[in-house]
């Protein structure tokens, strides 16, 4: 179901479009107002121009978002005027995105009017370099992230993100109401859009236009949220676990024992993945829960499956080893505790 997924991808986007966005939480004022926003950032990454303003530009990266903190600003301060502007020419002559001052830093007015004449805009942060640098890098981080669209139901189980995919019709989104039911948290149905975030975590969240409705054939379209309040939604979540639900087949090898957990790639993102059949009478509200328990038990370190292994094969060495075994007299219990009940 998850196989040959089509990928989403954007290669630049404008100063402006991240400037106003309002899940930017980095206060931003700029300095040259009138110039506009339209320059285009085709990086996720940020640049200090620590050696383009000492002259050597080889290896500038002039295309990513240039911060000014205090080693570059305090240089600039050390030079005489007239160096002060011929090293700021340096790096304006590229094509800069745009330019942030930390720390409340300010330029010389003359240094504001060399970047405005080249039409590069500057803006001035009260934040600390490090934690500049941190929130923007974050955001750029989504913003250039790969990501793709999977038809399936996602549910936060006791804290663990758990897709249910499988065809249409099969039961998907009636297992996400179950859940809710229950006390756990919906994070979208139907319509699932995962996001990489770095090379080891997928976010998944819903549509605007779906967000918290759930359709239940014969029944309609379900407003989560307003059903059950908002302590049944999540606008986001880590995905961790895939559930591939399908219908039972004799014919079919299913994990048995657990000892060898699958795995499945999405967007290159390794994710625990567990095939599970259907049949008349099984809960699989009930198993989904276990999934997230004993998902959360093997983070805690504790294999269940691995400790059985282990209690068999030290059986098997005891049997072996006691060449009477239970013909010798040995019981399987040797004593019953008394029950009044």
């Amino acid at each position: 179901m998850l196989a040959n997924l089509q990928t989403i991808t954007q290669d630049r986007i404008t100063v402006a479009s991240v400037i106003n966005s309002p899940l930017l939480r980095l206060p931003l004022r700029q300095v040259n107002p009138a110039v506009a926003l339209e320059r285009y950032i085709t990086d996720k990454s940020l640049h200090r121009p620590q050696l383009a303003l000492a002259g050597y530009v080889g290896l500038f990266t002039y295309h990513r978002v240039q911060v000014f903190g205090n080693t570059e600003v305090n240089y600039l301060n050390s030079l005489a005027a007239k160096k002060r502007r011929e090293a700021f020419r340096t790096i304006v002559q590229f094509e800069i995105p745009c330019i942030i001052l930390t720390n409340n830093h300010k330029f010389d007015p003359e240094l504001i009017q060399i970047a405005s004449d080249h039409g590069i805009p500057i803006f001035v942060t009260p934040y600390e370099t490090t934690r500049t640098m941190y929130v923007l890098a974050e955001f750029l981080d989504t913003q250039f992230a790969e990501q793709t669209v999977v038809h399936a139901s996602f549910v936060d189980v006791y804290g663990i993100g758990i897709m249910f995919t499988g065809k249409s019709g099969i039961g998907k989104s009636e297992i996400a109401l179950d859940l809710v039911e229950r006390g756990h948290r919906l994070v979208a149905d139907d319509v699932i859009l995962l996001t990489k975030k770095r090379d080891d975590v997928l976010i998944g969240t819903g549509t605007k236009l779906v967000e918290h409705f759930i359709e239940v054939r014969g029944l309609g379209l379900i407003d989560v949220r307003q059903m059950f309040g908002v302590r049944a939604i999540r606008f986001q979540k880590r995905l961790e676990i895939v559930v591939e639900l399908e219908q039972w087949d004799p014919n079919t090898q299913y994990n048995r024992t657990g000892l060898d957990p699958e795995n499945i790639e999405v967007l290159g993102v390794p994710l625990a993945y567990i095939k599970l059949p259907i049949l008349p009478g099984k809960n699989i509200t009930v198993i989904a829960e276990v999934i997230a328990l004993n998902y959360l038990l093997r983070l805690y370190g504790y294999d269940a499956a691995q400790v059985f292994a282990e209690r068999l094969d030290a059986e098997i060495k005891r049997k072996s080893a006691a060449a009477a075994g239970l013909s010798s007299g040995e019981r399987m219990f040797p004593h019953f505790h008394n029950d009044f009940e």
